[in-house]
């Protein structure tokens, strides 16, 4: 198969694509070296036919590929599509919709926590997957005959994925609980690269406000600076460091020099002199101003034993229900449960309250327990909940 480099072919394949319900969609792009992704290969199929973009070829407009992904009336069909819709999202400033994503969709019909699009198609269609394609360079043209074989077969396996896991899901009828957990996919909020948010990737333990600030300030210069000269955060700064640069709050080119995780003579370079400059801005802002950090709480006593029968609750309903408990309830769920009934998490509501949160908010009132029976953990029906 030889891949589409212009955009008239490009255009025509995406019309004929536009005629089914459903497309298959996968993109293979490079990222270590920059910031943004940057696009190599685009692959479509649907249950007719299979192609592959050539998303560097001269000359090409991909527009016809984003009017396909903005066309709400055919489901687009991903596989841990979170990467690829950001490049969309990206290039095109849309979010395709309405989406699929069979990554959520074989955790909600029991295949298990995030499972890899390999073991997917091993257990869906039975087929192993030649895997020595997947981090060649995408960048580099032409794209060699194996290449072009792994970039088509990600989307024809997809399309038949697809099939079966909708099928499953509506004889089970789970179709709404995928759908569910398609708007975060879909929201323009899960892509933002906003600098003023940065630091809530860092895993930093600040503890004092002043810190707080100068963490801030310095992770949103080190966002804009990447964003602007396309180049992965670490490049600027890595995250350990802005974390002791929030500590130690050097002020100057010599307090900067003192911090052994900076390369020599780092403080007499630009990015030396903004990093000091932002440390400034943050020793002067407001207080008032930072935002609101949860401070991690140990659970009230009682709590913590509470919270170790909801695991054992947990894992007794994924088991029943083949839906794994990734997707049912997260530990800070199981936290928040075991605290407060009304606690606004999502085990509490929809489909996951229906097959877990009732269940939960049951145990802790004593209106059923948990017992062993043959190996295996039940439910015991209560008639009465336990006197204290």
């Amino acid at each position: 198969m030889d891949p589409i480099t212009t955009t008239d072919a490009l255009a025509a394949a995406c019309e004929r694509l536009a005629r089914h319900p459903f497309v298959t969609v996968d993109t293979e792009f490079l990222r270590e070296t920059t910031f943004w992704p940057k696009l190599c290969v685009v692959q479509l199929a649907s249950v007719e036919e299979a192609i592959v973009v050539d998303a560097l070829a001269d000359g090409l407009d991909l527009t016809p590929f984003y009017q396909l992904m903005a066309d709400t009336g055919i489901m687009k069909v991903f596989h841990a599509g979170r990467q690829d819709i950001e490049i969309i999202w990206h290039q095109a400033r849309l979010i395709p919709h309405p989406v699929f994503d069979t990554q959520v969709a074989a955790m909600v019909l029991g295949y298990g926590d995030s499972i890899s699009y390999d073991q997917l198609v091993q257990r869906v269609c039975g087929h192993a997957i030649d895997k020595s394609s997947r981090f060649t360079d995408w960048s580099r043209r032409p794209l060699s005959p194996a290449q072009l074989v792994y970039a088509v077969t990600d989307v024809t396996h997809l399309r038949d994925i697809y099939q079966k896991l909708t099928a499953d899901l509506d004889a089970r009828g789970r179709s709404e609980w995928v759908g569910e957990e398609m708007h975060v996919l879909t929201s323009p909020a899960t892509y933002d690269q906003n600098p003023d948010t940065a630091w809530e990737r860092l895993k930093s333990r600040v503890r004092k406000p002043r810190e707080l600030a100068v963490l801030v300030e310095v992770a949103a210069w080190r966002e804009r600076e990447a964003q602007s000269r396309d180049q992965p955060r670490g490049r600027i700064i890595k995250d350990d460091v802005i974390g002791e640069i929030a500590v130690q709050t050097p002020q100057t080119p010599e307090k900067l020099a003192e911090l052994r995780s900076l390369p020599k003579g780092f403080e007499r370079s630009r990015y030396g002199e903004a990093v000091i400059e932002a440390v400034k801005r943050g020793l002067a802002r407001d207080p008032r101003s930072l935002p609101r950090i949860e401070r991690e709480k140990a659970l009230p006593n009682g709590a913590s034993a509470t919270m170790e029968l909801l695991k054992v609750l947990l894992r007794m309903t994924a088991e029943q229900n083949a839906v794994a408990a990734k997707v049912i309830a997260t530990t800070d769920d199981l936290e928040r449960i075991a605290v407060d009934d009304a606690a606004d998490v999502q085990a509490l509501k929809g489909w996951r309250r229906e097959l877990f949160g009732e269940r939960a908010l049951a145990l802790k009132a004593g209106r059923i327990a948990l017992a062993v029976e043959k190996g295996r953990v039940v439910l015991v029906e209560r008639d009465a909940p336990p006197t204290t």
